[in-house]
């Protein structure tokens, strides 16, 4: 039957929730079924690699493509986990696609899952722009539905989804100004890095505002790693800051790091801030202070948008904002008196 073995036509009939008999009429494009249990077949035949029927080969496939920079920073298997449940719900079938250290990049992965048909893709702390031109045209050519969160890059004209990280900037500050502490060092990611822009925006808001025109030394750069929070926190030790901010937990535990191998104590004598509140930032030791980005409510956005434009409807021009939360645990405390 149209290639499907007894066999195999029991397990897309499990998978989908339906009969064999059910999978049988999809399969000879018989009427008589709904769309929503067709599409449930369809995606089922998708997950176990069996050819749909000829009649809808040319259709697009129930595939989404799911791209992230890497799995070692805990906050991106975070909304991996949440946006691919949710698609499954849907019937969609997410394919996770991530940058590995053999140098497979998103131009690859933008190229093989547009070889797969798929139906859109979300793309989580990265940007289909650093595929490069002609990577581009082609999503531009096929109109594919596209939701950026908290994109690498600035782009106009698709969706997005993103965390205030201007106010995640000012919150982290004004806690740690508000224990006394008046030499703040910032540490970002990359030069160009947009939620790194946009935090260092509100850094130097936050001082200019206040009349500190020191501010400028008390900022870093560095890659997202453990190693680069460490050396970042030990040229701003180095500079005189008593708190550090850092653009993700991954830094700040690299900070805490430093601060330890310098025989200092944190927070007794160094206050820090991470930035995600990833997964088990509540038992390190000590348990961080960070600022938390609300992942499940902007996975939930991020797959609405997405199934909008999956429906024909534009995608919305204007990027949609979430409110960050300060959680305050135990790597923050009053600024030492000077001996």
């Amino acid at each position: 039957m149209l290639g499907v073995t007894t066999s195999r036509l029991s397990a897309v009939a499990k998978f989908a929730g339906v009969s064999e008999a059910t999978v049988s009429r999809v399969l000879r494009g018989k009427p008589g079924v709904s769309q929503v249990t067709r599409d449930a077949v369809l995606t089922a035949l998708d997950v176990f690699g069996f050819a749909r029927p000829e009649p809808v080969r040319s259709e697009r496939a129930r595939l989404i493509g799911l791209v992230v920079p890497d799995l070692s920073n805990p906050i991106f298997p975070a909304f991996a986990e949440v946006i691919g449940v949710s698609l499954i719900q849907r019937g969609l079938v997410p394919v996770l696609c991530t940058r590995t250290s053999d140098g497979v990049s998103e131009a690859h992965y933008i190229e093989m899952l547009l070889a797969q048909q798929v139906g859109g893709i979300v793309f989580v702390g990265s940007s289909y722009a650093d595929a490069g031109p002609a990577a581009i045209k082609q999503l531009t050519e096929r109109r594919l539905p596209i939701v950026l969160i908290n994109a690498a890059d600035e782009n106009l004209g698709v969706a997005r989804i993103c965390v205030d990280d201007t106010g995640a900037a000012e919150q982290a500050l004004a806690h740690l100004a508000g224990l006394g502490h008046e030499r703040i060092g910032l540490i970002l990611g990359p030069v160009g890095h947009v939620p790194s822009a946009r935090k260092l925006a509100g850094f130097a808001k936050f001082w200019e505002e206040r009349g500190e025109t020191r501010w400028r030394r008390w900022v870093d750069h560095t890659v997202f790693t453990v190693e680069g929070g460490r050396g970042a926190a030990n040229r701003l030790l180095a500079a005189g800051c008593t708190g550090l901010v850092c653009a993700s937990d991954a830094l700040a535990l690299g900070a805490v790091r430093a601060v330890r191998k310098q025989g200092l104590e944190v927070p007794d004598d160094i206050s820090v801030v991470g930035f995600d509140d990833s997964t088990f930032m509540g038992v390190t030791d000590p348990p961080l202070t960070t600022v938390r980005q609300p992942v499940r409510a902007m996975a939930g956005a991020a797959v609405l948008s997405l199934l909008s434009q999956l429906e024909g409807r534009p995608a919305a021009s204007e990027e949609v904002l979430f409110d960050p939360e300060l959680i305050v645990r135990s790597t923050t405390g009053p600024c030492p008196v000077p001996a």
